[in-house]
């Protein structure tokens, strides 16, 4: 029955996002919003509802559920950027017309690094919340603000996707009505997730923290996937890469620190999260610099490669969870082979890129 209420959990909160974000999407386009701001706010923020969900429900659930809020934050930033823009780029080369995406990217680093210095101590306290809060009101405001100096043709990809027509009062009722439904699964549907996850944690003896950064954290970024691969394949490879690098800034500010403001103790973090799991997604982040840098192009072999380290990174949760015997020989392959040929043809196509310029 765990299992069951673990999978109706995480099909709530995908179903949830998705009409959240359709009511809310219309909602806004009818009340004058521009399509370009839609998308940029209203989609990328609203396809991370399932992860706000989640955090604010563990927030409250006992011991484990700090784990399991921060292990779904951290796993869903890894997960947007090394699967959903690997398999994006899969399908097509992205093309990173948008000059917000270039200043997001950078943005994105310094929030990750303030991140793990409010953990440092091993607590983000309530304070360090509402600070990340506030920082999410600013960002939007910014995104706003900056969204009106984009191209006439990055507005018309925005238009095309997320523009609507004229509405009566009728649909107005439905919109606010699937708003209201959605919000009302993403709540239904994260008490059983959590409550699901934490059991299926304490049956196979692992801790929450990692079923929050495997599970958990590729089941609430289902709608991120969605949006990201439909518009891939739709050509529009702008909304790809800004939902992904939108959705991961609201994950840090606006999830980790509402779930932090809400919680009476704030979000205890584990050393293993702090040694190794958060200085991942920092580097992680940080790799998308040099590709944003290079032109502006995440090409199919990058997807690849992205592809290929989530993968690697997962398999080697499972195996340290399982204390495997194999853990020590892939980690020194990890170490030794893998991450310094991926540096070094960052390196090289970085200087192929300034010898060009």
């Amino acid at each position: 029955m765990v299992y069951v209420l673990f999978v109706i959990g995480l099909v709530l909160l995908t179903v949830g996002a998705e009409i959240l974000v359709r009511g809310a999407s219309r909602l806004a386009t009818a009340v004058g919003i521009s399509p370009l701001v839609v998308g940029l706010t209203v989609v990328a923020f609203g396809t991370s509802a399932p992860e706000l969900a989640v955090a604010v429900q563990a927030a409250y659930s006992g011991p484990g559920g700090a784990d399991l809020a921060m292990g779904n934050v951290v796993g869903s930033n890894i997960f947007n950027i090394l699967m959903i823009l690997g398999l994006a780029a899969l399908i097509t080369p992205l093309v990173v017309a948008q000059q917000l995406v270039r200043i997001e990217v950078p943005l994105l680093i310094v929030v990750s690094a303030v991140i793990y210095a409010f953990a440092f101590d091993g607590n983000v306290s309530r304070i360090d919340g509402l600070i990340l809060f506030a920082a999410v009101i600013a960002y939007t405001v910014f995104v706003i603000r900056q969204s009106r100096r984009e191209s006439a043709e990055i507005q018309h990809e925005y238009e095309e996707e997320f523009a609507a027509p004229a509405q009566s009062r009728k649909q107005l009722a439905v919109d606010i009505g699937l708003i209201v439904g959605g919000l009302a699964l993403l709540v239904l549907g994260s008490n059983w997730l959590v409550d699901g996850a934490t059991s299926i944690a304490r049956s196979f003896g692992v801790s929450e923290l990692v079923i929050g950064l495997t599970i958990v954290a590729a089941g609430t970024s289902l709608p991120e996937v969605a949006t990201s691969v439909m518009a891939s394949i739709k050509g529009e490879r702008d909304i790809a890469v800004g939902n992904v690098i939108g959705s991961c800034l609201f994950n840090l500010l606006a999830v980790l620190g509402l779930a932090a403001a809400v919680s009476p103790g704030g979000i205890n973090v584990s050393p293993t999260a702090l040694e190794f799991d958060i200085p991942i997604m920092i580097a992680v982040t940080i790799a998308c610099l040099p590709i944003f840098f290079t032109g502006y192009t995440i090409a199919r072999w990058e997807g690849f490669v992205f592809l290929g380290y989530y993968l690697a990174y997962t398999t080697f949760l499972l195996l340290n969870a399982a204390q495997h015997a194999a853990l020590a020989t892939f980690g020194q392959a990890m170490f030794w082979f893998v991450i310094p040929l991926t540096v070094l043809t960052i390196v090289v196509t970085v200087a192929r890129q300034l010898h060009r310029a």
